[in-house]
């Protein structure tokens, strides 16, 4: 009699999982926003991690303590595997909060916030003092030569470009400055590095963001974000006072390397178990950052399609692996960890989707794949306009997937309104109220969705 009830089970869930594949798309595509934006999951998730846990970066008892919530998380939801894949992840520490002040002659004297960048060298213990150069890039600072900046302060002035519509565009024009600012400082012997916080908004909070030294580097500048709003003070002050000082300190240092985690969860395919469509977000955040929208959004996102298959008892063709990456601040480790893995393994990714780009209201997704991969995932754009979701075009993915690339892996990004995303980026600023929960819980249908199509008709 057992043997009889089990087989009727078995036929009974044949059946049911036959006739999910066969429904629709439009009774799938409804099924899974109306669970994703009744159910407040995620945005718990993000409330947990972001004001229980707080700021995660790598190597802190913080980032230890998001591996083991997440682990946890992943396994009430009942998946088929939940692993952590090991890695050595940079250990940088700030220190003491950092102290920065401007004495001018002519305007006196003004504290200004500042805060060191990732992986920058401290300042002699009692800080550094010196006259200020100000550039806007590397072509101005060179025409300068050693002779006007030996023994000054660099400091790096450019604006991001609001000219742009999407912000990641300005970012981009910007960020080098912050990134290799101290090395190209350092061939003309300056004393140190201020750089403008790479932000969209005229603020008071500093941007932090990873910096790094070249090889050939004999000076290790220390370098700090200077706050927008201070940034434009500084400039103000030195037009008609070319002779200011500029006083900071900072005692941040670099540590031995930490161990740490990538966390890995998967749902097995019921056809192709060995053929996998990866979705991820980083674990990581900057030391004075909850990172709310970088990345605990793409985190509690990732987390949610699991959920969302959970619930809507839908049994993918292709296994459906969530990973939380960490280190993608810093030196982006976990990122190569895990391709490397996939290598190893000879694993075939069908597809990869990253959630980095803010918890925001999602507007598409792009994609860095062939033609005819990108022209399959555009024929499915109807689907989506209902919830605002338009923009299907080639582009770039994200750093935790871009390793992949190498292994010829279609690379699909969220893409989110972006207005916003660079008022709180890095800064203490990205906390859990900046993030809209019906926003947030878009994202995760849309990407959910996307699985689930690329899922049934492959790429």
């Amino acid at each position: 009699m057992k043997l009889i009830t089990l087989i009727i089970i078995t036929v009974y869930l044949s059946i049911s999982a036959a006739a999910q594949q066969n429904e629709p798309d439009s009774v799938v595509l409804k099924k899974v926003f109306d669970e994703a934006l009744t159910d407040h999951s995620a945005w718990e998730n993000l409330r947990y991690l972001t004001c229980t846990i707080g700021p995660r970066i790598c190597g802190s008892p913080q980032a230890a303590a998001a591996v083991e919530w997440s682990k946890q998380v992943l396994q009430e939801l009942n998946p088929d595997t939940v692993w952590l894949q090991g890695l050595k992840v940079k250990n940088w520490k700030r220190g003491d909060k950092e102290y920065g002040a401007i004495t001018s002659s002519k305007f006196g004297f003004r504290q200004v916030n500042i805060a060191a960048l990732g992986l920058s060298s401290p300042t002699p213990e009692n800080g550094i003092v010196a006259e200020v150069v100000e550039v806007h890039d590397f072509d101005e600072l060179a025409k300068l030569g050693k002779e006007k900046v030996a023994g000054k302060i660099v400091f790096f002035n450019r604006a991001m470009d609001p000219v742009n519509y999407y912000t990641f565009a300005s970012y981009g024009g910007a960020v080098n400055q912050r990134v290799s600012g101290a090395s190209e400082a350092a061939k003309y012997d300056a004393a140190g590095v201020i750089v403008r916080s790479v932000a969209s908004s005229e603020d008071e909070f500093p941007h932090t963001g990873s910096m790094h030294y070249a090889k050939e580097d004999k000076l290790k500048l220390p370098v700090a974000a200077i706050c927008t709003r201070d940034a434009d003070l500084l400039g103000k002050w030195l037009k008609d006072d070319p002779h200011l000082v500029f006083y900071y300190k900072m005692t941040c240092r670099t540590l031995p390397d930490a161990d740490s985690y990538n966390v890995i969860g998967e749902i097995r395919g019921s056809e192709h178990p060995d053929e996998m469509i990866t979705i991820g977000g980083h674990l990581d955040s900057w030391d004075i950052a909850p990172g709310a929208h970088d990345d605990g959004a793409g985190v509690v996102q990732s987390i949610e399609i699991i959920r969302l298959l959970k619930k809507l008892n839908i049994k993918p063709k292709h296994t459906i692996r969530v990973v939380l990456f960490m280190d993608e601040e810093m030196a982006q480790r976990g990122a190569a960890k895990y391709s490397e893995e996939a290598l190893r393994k000879h694993e075939k990714h069908l597809a990869a989707i990253e959630s980095d780009r803010g918890g925001f209201a999602p507007t598409g997704f792009s994609v860095d794949a062939a033609k005819e991969q990108l022209d399959k995932i555009k024929s499915w754009k109807n689907n989506f306009e209902k919830y605002g979701i338009h923009e299907f075009y080639a582009g770039g993915s994200g750093v935790d997937i871009g390793p992949l690339k190498d292994q010829h892996v279609p690379l699909i990004a969220l893409v989110t309104e972006s207005q916003r995303y660079f008022d709180y980026h890095h800064s203490a600023n990205d906390t859990f109220d900046k993030v809209n929960m019906r926003e947030l819980q878009l994202g995760s249908a849309a990407m959910a969705f996307l699985v689930l199509m690329i899922d049934k008709y492959g790429l």
